[in-house]
């Protein structure tokens, strides 16, 4: 079920009035079954293995904190690792480590193969089976305390305005909400619907435009060279964090509706300085696992120069993979790791010459517009279908060069002019939000503005919007 599509205008409302109508001990059941049918509209089966990695979880949760043997704990830890990584390892990663083994026995004359399986990738898996992993890696640590109730657990597990695509969230933040009573509030209902509205902006008005001429451009790139493979290029990087950043608003959103809160994704990323900036402001949730359970036992920064910066790159390339079974994202994640340990190399030294003649402001300026435009560079490997596409479009970049615009690109004239309005308006929120939230700056207005502006963003998706149901982004990882 798809956050933009009539079937969750529907269902979202009747969660949410059955949420406060029911008695209060028996909110988690609603939620559960909630959940499960949220994930059953893509594929029935696979909810077979949410429930798998739930009662492995939950188990192990509860037999490493009850074991006094510090081998026994760790048994049951690695039971949850194999398991879920296993499961993720399976439907997501087999293909593309058995294509790559049958392309290297293919260059060394070998006739072995290895059979390509025909399996689905199970929407959200890599979402979930992160936060399932941080739980029982957290009881192993100490941190959390194992939970008792299977119900309350498998709510965490699925919960369903962030089991797709996240946030990812910790069983420390999360799990506790589920035993707390949320009465009906007001301001609850009033900030979590504005938040689920931008969203809704984002992803309708701009990330499912901008969609349109980035995959016409980026599916053929042959075909182009010069002029609109920047343009599709810088889209590229505005429908990502648009698509992305809308589906965490919605999530956040929905759930505050309903009293509880999930923690905070995005916070403008491509206002960000450095790349280490850029990485503390884009996809919070997941930076922050990989930081606290792959960096960190690694070592972190308290090692040697050299096992720090294996650390980095390890961690990047961890990270690419994670988003998807392709080199390109391999060679996206390296990058950003090269990225990190050029900053740590040279942090000080860009536009130093300014900074030493005090011009503060324009040091500051510069040094966003050259982030943005290294996130933009790696962006090319995230979004093309190969490497070989990959180097097309760098390659060709400043090949015939010519500042026009064409329809054969996916976009009208008319609509590449709605995209530019929508980006303006984004973009200004995302300059205010610097300040003051922007949901807290409206509230101060008086009634008849607030709801002018409100009404304004409706009328704006209403007729700006792309209603074709598009998946978000996320979703294939």
């Amino acid at each position: 079920m798809l956050f933009n599509s009539i079937k969750f205008l529907i269902f979202f409302p009747v969660v949410v009035i059955l949420y406060f109508l029911i008695p209060p001990k028996y909110r988690w059941v609603l939620l559960l079954i909630a959940s499960y049918y949220f994930y059953m509209c893509w594929r029935v089966e696979y909810i077979i293995l949410i429930i798998l990695s739930t009662l492995i979880d939950y188990m192990a949760g509860i037999k490493i904190e009850d074991a006094s043997d510090e081998k026994i704990k760790k048994r049951y830890l690695i039971l949850s690792l194999c398991v879920n990584l296993g499961l993720l390892f399976f439907f997501k990663y087999f293909n593309f480590f058995g294509n790559s083994l049958n392309n290297l026995f293919s260059s060394i004359n070998l006739s072995a193969t290895v059979p390509e399986l025909k399996v689905l990738l199970p929407i959200g898996i890599s979402f979930y089976t992160f936060q399932t992993l941080s739980y029982t890696i957290d009881v192993y640590k100490g941190r959390k305390s194992a939970e008792r109730h299977l119900g309350i657990f498998a709510v965490y597990v699925s919960f369903f305005p962030q089991l797709v695509a996240g946030p990812i969230e910790r069983s420390t933040h999360l799990m506790p909400q589920f035993k707390e009573v949320h009465e009906f509030k007001y301001r609850n209902v009033s900030d979590g619907l504005k938040l689920m509205l931008w969203g809704f902006f984002k992803k309708l008005v701009i990330a499912d435009r901008a969609a349109i001429l980035v995959n016409t451009i980026y599916n053929n790139p042959e075909n182009y060279h010069g002029f609109p493979l920047w343009v599709a290029t810088y889209l590229f990087a505005f429908q990502i964090f648009c698509d992305f950043s809308a589906y965490s608003d919605i999530a956040r959103g929905s759930a505050q509706v309903m009293g509880f809160d999930i923690m905070l994704n995005f916070r403008r990323p491509y206002f960000a300085h450095n790349i280490g900036e850029f990485w503390h402001n884009w996809h919070i949730s997941l930076s922050t696992w990989f930081r606290d359970y792959v960096y960190i036992p690694l070592g972190g920064n308290r090692v040697s120069k050299m096992r720090y910066y294996f650390n980095i790159i390890a961690v990047f390339l961890t990270s690419g993979l994670w988003h998807g079974a392709n080199w390109t994202f391999v060679f996206w994640g390296g990058l950003h790791g090269i990225y990190h340990i050029i900053t740590h190399l040279f942090i000080g030294l860009p536009f130093q010459w300014l900074k030493d003649l005090h011009q503060r402001k324009i040091v500051r300026l510069l040094e966003i517009i050259f982030t943005f435009h290294i996130v933009c560079f790696a962006w090319i490997f995230f979004r093309a279908n190969s490497l070989k596409d990959a180097f097309y479009v760098v390659s060709h970049l400043f090949k015939g060069l010519k500042l026009e615009f064409s329809n054969t690109w996916g976009l009208t004239t008319v609509n590449m002019a709605m995209m530019v309005i929508a980006l303006v308006i984004m973009t200004s929120m995302q300059l205010l939000q610097r300040k003051v939230s922007i949901r807290a700056y409206v509230s101060n207005y008086p009634l008849m503005i607030r709801y002018l502006v409100y009404f304004g963003l409706i009328f704006l998706i209403l007729t700006m919007g792309l209603f074709t149901n598009d998946e978000f982004i996320y979703f294939q990882f």
